[in-house]
């Protein structure tokens, strides 16, 4: 397919290259929340939540239904203003439009194209909303397109598009003009595997490039993809951090153990390991250890080198839990 208007003044590798490396070394957060409450009359839908989200980081928003994450997710979109305490998004308030201007990319759940509009046209448009030459928002909206592998769509009315392809093209336009900020509300809810595992690899290679947040239950999906993450439960925030520091992947090792003898003393006297508990029904034990005496790995070996030499029988090991698991731990409503 060729290229329309093809020329010097239209090439548009990245508009805000240069003030996205300085937002970089500017902004330690990218977006930050204080004392943030979000109230609906009598509802308080987000109570007195603060964390961070660190510039040029995949960061996850997780928990329930009923949790906040809608609310929170539309505040840092600008949709919604708090109700009470401070959210910055690169040191600006949300809704200052003219400032974020070409710096922020949202991609809203459920998010309609206008089925009439053509798909290159549509994108083109939004470009130029974010102050683009016709020329430079062209090239912006086949650059984008190309990234979500959806080019041969350019002269596709978006009312013919498949879900799945009208994703990807909302994709697209959250990626116009290479913005710092860029926020994701369930980019691959109601997808086919297929097509969900294509979104996800293209959300992937954004990394390093700007400061991404995903809302999401699909919880696999983040903790393949995120770096840091809050866990929101009835509006209030359960505990944030590093993937690493949730799952408990650098410290703890989980050990699942065929019929025969439980070492349980012997593990424990390793070099490092700060506890052992045993589920002798699953025969799952569990390995605490201190990761700056030795890292995941080297726990590994250590604990494998014991268990063989006790004869035991490794079903299989893992590093840290999953964090399904831990999310239903912290947020359990029984």
């Amino acid at each position: 397919m060729g290229r329309e208007g093809q020329g010097a003044e239209d090439t548009i590798a990245d508009p805000h290259a240069s003030d996205a490396r300085d937002a970089r070394d500017v902004h330690e957060a990218a977006i930050a929340l204080r004392g943030v409450t979000k109230q609906f009359g009598a509802v308080t839908a987000v109570k007195n939540v603060s964390f961070e989200v660190p510039s040029g980081s995949v960061f996850g928003l997780i928990g329930p239904n009923g949790a906040g994450k809608t609310t929170t997710f539309s505040m840092m979109a600008g949709y919604l203003a708090p109700s009470a305490g401070e959210l910055s998004l690169l040191d600006r308030a949300p809704r200052d439009v003219d400032a974020l201007r070409g710096k922020v990319g949202v991609l809203p759940q459920d998010a309609l194209l206008p089925p009439a509009e053509l798909v290159g046209e549509y994108l083109v448009f939004l470009a130029q909303l974010q102050g683009m030459t016709r020329a430079k928002a062209t090239a912006s909206a086949r650059a984008t397109l190309a990234e979500v592998e959806g080019l041969d769509w350019w002269k596709v009315r978006c009312g013919t598009l498949s879900h799945g392809m009208a994703k990807r093209v909302g994709l697209a336009q959250a990626f116009l003009g290479e913005p710092r900020v860029v926020l994701l509300d369930e980019p691959t809810a109601g997808l086919d595997p297929r097509v969900a595992y294509g979104v996800r690899r293209i959300i992937g290679a954004r990394k390093g490039r700007c400061t991404l947040v995903i809302s999401s239950h699909n919880l696999q999906e983040l903790e393949e993809i995120c770096d840091y993450a809050a866990i929101l439960d009835r509006g209030s925030l359960i505990t944030h951090g590093a993937m690493a520091e949730l799952t408990a992947s650098t410290s703890e090792l989980r050990i699942e153990l065929a019929q025969g003898p439980v070492p349980e003393d012997a593990v424990r006297a390793i070099e490092g390991v700060k506890a052992v508990a045993v589920d002798f029904n699953t025969r799952e034990m569990t390995v605490t250890f201190d990761r700056a005496v030795a890292d995941a790995e080297e726990m590994i070996r250590r604990a494998c080198g014991v268990l063989y030499h006790h004869q035991a029988r490794i079903s299989a090991i893992s590093k840290g839990r999953r964090l399904e698991q831990r999310v239903m731990e912290l947020t359990d409503r029984g």
